[in-house]
């Protein structure tokens, strides 16, 4: 499958994220120079997942926020428990919808 340029860039970023951390679509954008919808976009195209671990970008309030194309708020749920399932398995914890500790966002992007 062939990507653009944004989304090779936005993948690059997401690379940087260290397995038990996560960041945030506007964090994510601002290293990029870009908008958070735009990110969003490229993450909900991304080829390569989980090994490109867009699972790992959640809302700059600490919210889960959406995963494959999905709002975080779609009926059926199924892929933000997914989504929810993979940051469990890397350390990362959410109550009531929200991340628990917050030392866990990651900003230190190298573009």
């Amino acid at each position: 499958m062939a990507v653009t340029e944004y989304q090779e860039r936005v993948y690059a970023l997401l690379c940087q994220i260290p397995k038990g951390r996560v960041s945030s679509y506007a964090c994510l954008s601002k290293a990029l120079s870009s908008s958070p919808r735009a990110v969003g976009g490229a993450l909900r195209r991304n080829p390569f997942a989980p090994e490109v671990p867009c699972h790992r970008i959640i809302c700059a309030d600490g919210s889960i926020g959406g995963f494959k194309g999905e709002p975080q708020d779609a009926p059926s749920g199924i892929n933000q428990k997914e989504k929810l399932r993979l940051l469990k398995s890397e350390g990362v914890l959410f109550e009531n919808g929200f991340l628990v500790e917050r030392d866990r966002m990651w900003n230190d992007f190298k573009v």
